[in-house]
């Protein structure tokens, strides 16, 4: 361990942030906050463009001749059947979080279109796109292009298969591909632990709020938090000291058993009729919008929308960044045997599908 320095500076950095954020929480926050806000006013562009091409190459390389390669060798049969790789797939890029703002996301931008004019129908229609636009299609294009450039490399070239193995593999003992390989290995566990850290901070909250409410327990403050902290770190750690077919696959399908019969009671038991009204324009909203909206960025919008833009899509984006290496990798692993059209189709479109019912 003290050997290798990669790790050794990765931990200093994260723990110096830890300490950093103990010690001077509103000093962190405040610094964090206007760097976010300079980065997102001045790279917004570039963020909507990168995105957008991600999104555009996948499904370019989708159907073309390429699609027919194998990640892995030829021969090869998927590890895992497509339930359990589609299931431990979701589970790994959203989570948690869209059961929260499946609810609250569309609610919060219909209230904010409202304030800017005129209440009418449309807007609703607006508020579900917007929010669809955030979890969709650009989302885990993010997550596919990083996952597929890893699980190429590793399972058809045996390069390690780590956010570097690309550039080691195609560069070789080159003094600078070691180098840029080195930093881009570091930036991802930094990248990873900070993601991590701030996705579990957001559903130990989450769950938090709903324990709360169902049994009246708004004055546990802090104790609530660290066991509710506690418990979520368990169910993290425990499935991942077996093997992945016994440990994630089971956490993931039950996860998503769970999340299809909430919807499930809620389709029958709700308003069906207008529920699958909704469904259905949905649908054809966001897959007729969603490319040309994956270039939008608010230009010649007043202040108030521009800070709309960055806090939601742009915010959105970032973080699916953010969070590429770390999915990514996750992602690689699980899909071995599967070629590139099949992976890039199942990663695209059956999670988007899923987010929008």
């Amino acid at each position: 361990m003290f050997k290798n320095s990669l790790l050794i500076i990765a931990l200093a950095m994260t723990i110096g942030v830890s300490i950093w954020g103990m010690v001077d929480t509103r000093g962190l926050s405040e610094f964090a906050a206007e760097w976010v806000r300079l980065t997102l006013r001045s790279r917004g562009w570039f963020v909507m463009l990168a995105v957008s091409a991600l999104l555009i190459s996948s499904l370019i390389l989708a159907f073309s001749r390429y699609g027919r390669i194998k990640l892995g060798q030829d021969d090869e049969k998927p590890e895992f059947s497509t339930m359990s790789w589609m299931t431990m797939m979701f589970a790994a890029g959203m989570g948690v979080g869209l059961l929260f703002y499946g609810a609250a996301e569309p609610i919060s931008h219909y209230l904010f279109l409202v304030q800017q004019g005129p209440q009418n129908p449309k807007m609703a229609n607006q508020a579900q796109f917007i929010t669809l636009f955030n979890w969709g299609l650009h989302a885990w294009a993010i997550y596919g292009i990083t996952a597929l450039v890893i699980a190429y490399f590793g399972f058809r070239k045996d390069a390690p298969q780590l956010i570097s193995g690309p550039v080691r593999w195609t560069f070789g003992d080159h003094p600078l591909a070691l180098g840029t390989g080195w930093l881009v290995d570091l930036l991802a566990i930094y990248a990873i632990a900070i993601g991590l850290a701030g996705s579990l901070a957001l559903g130990v909250f989450q769950v938090q709020d709903g324990v709360a409410s169902l049994f009246n327990l708004d004055a546990a403050g802090m104790r609530l938090t660290l066991t509710i902290f506690v418990v979520l770190c368990a169910a993290y750690i425990v499935p991942l000291t077996v093997d992945l077919s016994k440990g994630m696959a089971v956490l993931s399908n039950t996860a998503l058993a769970i999340a299809v019969g909430l919807m499930i009671y809620l389709l029958i038991l709700g308003p069906t009729s207008f529920l699958m009204n909704g469904i259905v324009e949905s649908i054809g909203d966001y897959f007729f919008n969603a490319l040309p909206a994956g270039f939008a960025t608010f230009t010649f919008f007043d202040e108030t929308v521009k800070v709309w833009f960055e806090s939601w899509s742009l915010n959105y984006m970032v973080w699916w960044l953010a969070w590429s290496p770390f999915v990514g990798v996750f992602i690689a692993r699980i899909s071995r045997g599967r070629t590139i059209r099949e992976f890039i189709l199942g990663v695209l479109f059956a999670p988007t599908i899923f987010s929008i019912f």
